[in-house]
């Protein structure tokens, strides 16, 4: 697309304002559809370092991504006789009980940093 418009002007043609506003606009539809951003967008996220998009405010969110929180640390729970025992503090509970869940207690390195990733 860029070598054929560099040919344009030798064609005499020219650039007329038609062909500009036609190139604006296939651009900015081009780049929308790919990137989920306008290349204005675009220059900004990367000059900030934000995942920031005109699309995002399209679906009623903030121009930016906000930066995600750290997420709490699971309950620690153990089993009771017929109840399960909730701890706030693991290092409070007498004896070394199993959990309840064996699920992972915080996030992969993958996940972190998917958490605090900036665009590009």
């Amino acid at each position: 697309m860029i070598l054929l418009a560099s040919f344009l002007p030798l064609a005499g043609c020219g650039w007329s304002s038609n062909l500009i506003a036609t190139a604006a606009v296939g651009a900015n539809v081009g780049s929308v559809a790919t990137i989920q951003r306008s290349p204005a967008d675009a220059v900004y996220s990367w000059w900030t370092g934000r995942d920031c998009s005109i699309v995002r405010l399209d679906e009623g969110k903030s121009y930016c991504r906000p930066t995600e929180p750290k997420p709490e640390p699971p309950v620690f729970c153990t089993r009771s006789l017929g109840t399960v025992n909730c701890w706030e503090d693991p290092a409070s509970v007498p004896g070394s009980p199993r959990p309840v869940a064996d699920g992972p207690a915080g996030l992969t390195t993958e996940q972190e940093a998917d958490r605090v990733r900036t665009w590009p």
